[in-house]
């Protein structure tokens, strides 16, 4: 098996899991690039927030078109540490985002390639590009441990 180079913005993405683990979150981190540039970058964040829509990916998909001053965000690519779930893949579409890129799958929570795969389905008004598993074995190890520490 190739094994290539982790993309620079999947390691942002793993940097910002990291943060959230330890800040007591769920281990999720999202970036947003547009080009060759990271525009945003967040964690997991619903107990800090208060905000159960404090998601990884909906605090970065909000950072990068605030950052842009529009709502559409169609020459953006989104990296996640785990597969988004129905209101995060909702979001993506919504946002017309470009290229969804995520690590590890998520059998209970995820909405791309598990459970309702929204993307899939003709109501869905706009369908990213698709990347997943990169990062995925990294990604993995950062949520077993956060939850084996926990139980």
């Amino acid at each position: 098996m190739i094994r290539w180079p982790m993309p620079p913005p999947m390691t942002a993405a793993l940097a910002q899991a990291r943060l959230a683990a330890a800040a007591g979150e769920v281990p999720v981190g999202a970036v947003v690039t547009r080009g060759n540039s990271i525009i945003a970058a967040a964690h997991n964040s619903p107990r800090a927030a208060c905000d159960p829509t404090a998601h990884a990916e909906m605090l970065a998909i909000r950072q990068a078109a605030e950052t842009l001053g529009q709502s559409r965000l169609g020459d953006c690519d989104l990296y996640v540490t785990l597969e988004p779930c129905s209101m995060c893949a909702g979001a993506i579409s919504h946002a017309r985002i470009a290229r969804l890129y995520y690590a590890a799958d998520d059998p209970k929570g995820g909405a791309v390639e598990n459970g309702p795969r929204l993307f899939g389905r003709a109501e869905c008004l706009h369908r990213p590009e698709i990347y997943p598993g990169i990062g995925a074995t990294e990604a993995a190890a950062i949520l077993r441990m956060f939850f084996s520490e926990r139980r």
